[in-house]
């Protein structure tokens, strides 16, 4: 493949086997670490949901250019992930490819899965409270907090459906960063791979559930008209859409594609990111 287009980065092939490695190797995390590294990735992605909403407070900008630029700056919170080295759960989704390889259980999937979500949670939703209290929401007059508001607010009313096919495409296009991001060879290679799915995603609208552990919480902290409930009302379909887009959509195709009856090498010591 890669002698055939000419190839610098890895060819779907090899990213396919680097993806399974990858994934065996963040199942057996031990705990704590597991835990610090999601607690990191729900911070980080708070980071880039931070980043996006100071451009969305901006009513000087049009609606396409406010998206997109948007979409840009979120960029960062998955690059950080990416290249930092932390463990989303988003992104995580993948590791379904070294599960359906009989490299790792089920119920070491579903424990990676679980413990990441939880931790992420606790990094984006701590990450809200110490922007709520820094008092970044009075920048521009006030304008920050209200657009955060105004987010928390639209997100916690969107319809089941609505909330889950979101959340489908959200990941779709993560995974697909994701994926694009272990073809790369060089640090550049990676942060250009991600801006591009990572900046449709979020000028498209569609829904990431880490993104919402940091903008529900921080429209509750500023006092939006939003109750706790509203974070599950939310989350509940955006998640389960993030699993079918993620875990479905890429890995499996993926796994189908590249990796059925196919044997691996052991993955190294020194895990891999993201």
């Amino acid at each position: 493949m890669a002698e055939l287009f000419g190839f610098e980065c890895y060819s779907p092939r090899e990213i396919a086997e680097r993806v399974e490695n990858v994934g065996v190797t963040k199942a057996n995390l031990p705990l704590v670490p597991m835990v610090a590294l999601g607690v990191l990735a729900g911070g980080f992605i708070g980071l880039g949901a931070l980043f996006s909403t100071i451009v969305l407070s901006d009513g000087a900008l049009g609606f396409a250019v406010a998206r997109v630029l948007a979409g840009l700056v979120f960029s960062l919170g998955l690059i950080l992930v990416v290249i930092a080295g932390a463990e989303l759960f988003t992104g995580n989704n993948l590791l379904v490819m070294a599960c359906v390889a009989r490299r790792i259980s089920v119920g070491k999937l579903f424990a990676n899965l679980a413990v990441v979500y939880v931790a992420n949670f606790i990094g984006a939703a701590g990450l809200a409270a110490m922007v709520a209290l820094s008092g970044h929401a009075g920048m521009s007059d006030g304008a920050v907090g209200r657009t955060a508001v105004a987010i928390a607010t639209a997100k916690v009313a969107l319809p089941f459906g609505e909330a889950f096919f979101r959340g489908v495409l959200c990941n779709l296009l993560v995974c697909l960063a994701v994926w694009l991001a272990i073809a790369g060879r060089s640090v550049a290679d990676k942060i250009l791979a991600i801006i591009f799915p990572i900046s449709a995603f979020v000028a498209a609208g569609f829904e990431h559930s880490v993104a919402n552990m940091y903008f529900i919480p921080l429209g509750i902290f500023l006092h939006g008209d939003i109750g706790t409930a509203d974070v599950l009302r939310n989350l509940v379909p955006v998640t389960l859409g993030n699993l079918v887009g993620g875990a479905g959509m890429v890995g499996l195709v993926y796994h189908t594609i590249y990796r059925r009856g196919k044997t691996s090498s052991a993955p190294s010591s020194t895990p891999e990111k993201p």
